[in-house]
């Protein structure tokens, strides 16, 4: 169940393939939280029962999530309580408050650290293909030091998203459009090597195989 129309896009086309080799067969389902039909997780109590029917829809399918950690609702389980510095312990107490609060068997808690632009941090030199040397030198320049993908910070101006539209928004950026095609040109290989909760995920569902 994924966040937003990127997340589905990314699914179906990059992931899916890669699991249909090892019997593993990957449905996105985009999560509604409006009248419109748009994703996005703005209250929990939307989310939830989402899940939860999905789960006792089909016992034995597996449901897991793509949810980015950025800008949780306040209502969301362990937002009060999963209060430590570091990203990956928190990371991890939130899914556990999450597995936690569906209580379902088959439920899979799954949190993008911080959200899904992080993952494009993986080799933004595959941005190239789509943006010019100057605009090039503007995103590289967002890169912070020291840290994976995933640990770059989720402030309002410092998310790994607000980061690629600060130095591509006037060259023509489409999250919807780019962010996909440009992680199918990353490869899930680069974005394993440098984001760990991210590889932990695929490995659990990988070990779902038959």
């Amino acid at each position: 169940m994924v966040e937003g129309q990127t997340e589905e896009t990314f699914v179906r086309d990059l992931l899916y393939d890669h699991f249909q080799g090892r019997s593993v067969f990957l449905n996105p389902i985009l999560l509604r939280t409006s009248a419109q039909g748009k994703g996005g997780v703005v209250r929990y109590a939307k989310v939830r029962p989402q899940i939860v029917r999905q789960c006792r829809q089909d016992s034995a399918a597996v449901v897991t999530t793509l949810i980015d950690l950025y800008r949780l609702p306040g209502d969301f389980p362990g937002s009060q309580t999963c209060v430590v510095t570091d990203v990956y312990a928190k990371v991890r107490c939130l899914e556990q408050a999450l597995a936690d609060d569906v209580d379902c068997r088959n439920f899979l808690p799954n949190l993008s650290v911080h959200e899904f632009e992080a993952l494009l941090f993986s080799d933004l030199d595959q941005f190239s293909a789509w943006f010019d040397e100057a605009a090039m030198k503007r995103l590289h320049a967002q890169i912070p030091k020291d840290r994976t993908p995933e640990e770059i910070n989720d402030g309002v101006d410092t998310a790994p998203s607000k980061r690629i539209i600060a130095a591509l928004a006037g060259d023509g950026y489409q999250k919807t459009l780019h962010g996909p095609l440009i992680a199918m040109d990353i490869g899930l290989a680069s974005m394993r090597q440098r984001c760990p909760h991210f590889h932990a995920w695929l490995k659990q569902l990988e070990a779902l195989a038959p």
